[in-house]
């Protein structure tokens, strides 16, 4: 795990009260008719800004909201995200125009201590995602400290995630160190054996990930569409399936280097199967030697669930990113939501550590009535995938130089 700073560093090293601290959160939340739908992430970021406050701190929030293309544009403002902020803080939570300039730095000027204020979004300015050093110099002159809390954005290199650091005493939140302590228990520094499952539907938006998977783990379960890749790759019949033929080198050359890291690679022994993609198609569970030509695979089967089972009966650690089937449809959502029932058992009976994150994963998990059994759950969507891709995360590696 880097060598960052945690908020017990700084409230060691300094007092807080009356002191500005920029805070850097992920606002970015699902918004339906003007009201924020899943506050998932402001609940997240709430302990960190609980903390300063109550310490007497003047606790300034950036965050960026949507992609406004470098210039003002109502549609994204924070305002709406700012008014919804409060209750999960328990503090006044003020809102300002402009994330610097004159008019944050009035706003920030008028704050009393214990408070908190939400500046307008980074990206109504050019500099954020160009991490121009002037613009982020100018987000730094309204704090006197930073604290990055924001994970989910540490992926990349941006005014308020990394060109910051270069200018204030720089921090990890509560939440940023949770889920970095959660992924060290995960790949960094595990207990073993390891299992990581991976899922999706293309092996071409996880290449990178599979090849660093294969040199970390004991054990790699591929399913999902990209499993029927790897089932062709070997010479199977995957009938009307989504399947890649042009990866199927690729595949191979991944089954190869697995075996070269004594990684054993688990795919589909038998699979779900229908004519068709719908909600309550009719399908069968075949043996993946007997795949009918006129049928797709949808879904694992029941002795694949049987097997996953034994290995996390075994496993100290699983990791996961992406579901095994196609969960959105029933009946297509059973395999894994099985798998996932069973890593979340033997993670409350505290038999595994168990880190889970993507945007499809976290919805199966909570389809599943999963996710709140399992150790973590990232709510991180990019810098999930490019942390098990093995890339450092700038937003990250800033922390730990500052």
């Amino acid at each position: 795990m880097s060598a960052h700073k945690t908020l017990d560093d700084l409230f060691t090293a300094v007092g807080l009260n009356g002191l500005r601290i920029l805070v850097r959160a992920d606002l970015n939340v699902p918004m339906q008719d003007g009201k924020v739908s899943d506050a998932t992430r402001i609940e997240r970021v709430a302990s960190t800004l609980k903390e300063l406050a109550g310490r007497g701190a003047k606790v300034i929030v950036l965050s960026h909201f949507g992609r406004p293309k470098g210039a003002p544009d109502a549609k994204y403002s924070l305002k709406p995200v700012a008014d919804a902020l409060a209750p999960f803080v328990g503090v006044d939570v003020a809102f300002a125009s402009d994330c610097v300039g004159e008019t944050a730095a009035k706003a920030a000027d008028t704050m009393k201590p214990g408070t908190v204020l939400v500046l307008e979004n980074t990206r109504f300015h050019a500099g954020e995602e160009n991490n121009d050093p002037a613009f982020a110099g100018e987000l730094a002159k309204i704090g006197n400290i930073y604290i990055n809390d924001a994970f989910s954005c540490a992926h990349r290199a941006h005014a308020s995630t990394e060109g910051i650091t270069h200018f204030l005493p720089s921090y990890a939140g509560r939440a940023m160190e949770a889920e970095l302590s959660a992924l060290d228990a995960a790949l960094g520094n595990p207990t073993r054996p390891v299992v990581a499952i991976v899922g999706g539907a293309k092996v071409s938006t996880k290449i990178s990930l599979l090849g660093n998977l294969v040199k970390k783990v004991d054990a790699l379960v591929i399913g999902g569409g990209m499993a029927n890749t790897f089932l062709a790759a070997q010479g199977k019949k995957v009938g009307k399936s989504l399947c890649e033929p042009d990866l199927f080198d690729t595949a191979r050359h991944i089954l190869a280097n697995a075996r070269a890291a004594n990684c054993d690679v688990v795919l589909p022994t038998d699979v779900v199967v229908a004519t068709e993609f719908k909600a309550g198609a009719a399908s069968k569970t075949v043996p993946v030697d007997a795949v009918p030509d006129d049928m797709m695979i949808l879904d694992v089967g029941p002795d694949t669930i049987a097997h996953l089972a034994a290995r996390f009966e075994t496993a100290k650690t699983v990791v996961w990113n992406g579901p095994l089937g196609a969960f959105e449809v029933p009946p297509f959502d059973r395999g894994t939501v099985e798998a996932a029932r069973i890593v979340a058992m033997r993670s409350k009976q505290g038999e595994l550590v168990s880190v889970a994150g993507g945007g499809d994963t976290v919805a199966a998990l909570n389809e599943a009535g999963a996710a709140d059994d399992f150790t973590y759950v990232s709510a991180a969507g990019g810098a999930f995938l490019e942390w098990m891709e093995g890339i450092e995360l700038p937003g990250v590696a800033a922390l730990s130089r500052r």
